[in-house]
């Protein structure tokens, strides 16, 4: 028996299941990752089929979308012939691979296609003067977001920590911050 066994961790896998779905993943994907999130031990295609009652399909897919992410790679157990999974349990570094991975192919996507549309306005005297600025607008912040995410990115992981524990503490240090939320 594994972590299956135990209410809790059912709990745990049901609910990331249904988190996962919020956040744009299918509950099975995410449910995959949780169990071997909390397992530990590597598990082959059939045992998270046996705990979890999902089809193989659903759990072969699964696993390709998630080693896809870069959060669960295959590995060997000596003696079995069998792949067997296992989850990225350092929650920093699972954080870091989704949100490279979510930005590849969320962001990225969305970028050129600003950068095109830019483009194209430039040579465009028929558009509206306010799509044409909106467009430009979307363009400048997504590429400034962009750019801070690639510099805090490259920070290692232990300032990182520092800077989240900070909070908007942080602001002190910044000489023009102020109370106010309104830029």
């Amino acid at each position: 028996m594994g972590v299956e066994k135990y209410p809790e961790a059912m709990e745990f896998i049901l609910h990331w299941g249904e988190m996962g779905t919020h956040w744009g993943a299918n509950r099975s994907v995410a449910q995959v990752h949780a169990l071997l999130y909390l397992s530990n031990q590597p598990l082959d295609a059939e045992r998270i089929c046996e705990a979890l009652g999902l089809a193989r399909s659903n759990v072969s897919n699964a696993l390709k979308d998630l080693q896809g992410y870069g959060v669960v790679r295959r590995t060997h157990v000596p003696g079995d012939r069998r792949d067997h999974f296992v989850a990225e349990t350092d929650l920093w570094d699972m954080f870091m691979a989704i949100s490279a991975e979510r930005k590849r192919r969320e962001i990225d996507p969305i970028i050129s296609k600003l950068a095109e549309l830019e483009q194209r306005l430039a040579e465009s005297n028929d558009l509206p003067s306010h799509i044409r600025e909106r467009i430009g607008r979307m363009h400048e912040f997504i590429g400034t977001l962009t750019n801070w995410y690639e510099q805090v990115r490259g920070l290692k992981k232990s300032t990182l920590i520092a800077l989240m524990k900070l909070g908007s503490k942080v602001a002190r240090f910044i000489p023009s911050s102020n109370k106010n939320n309104s830029e």
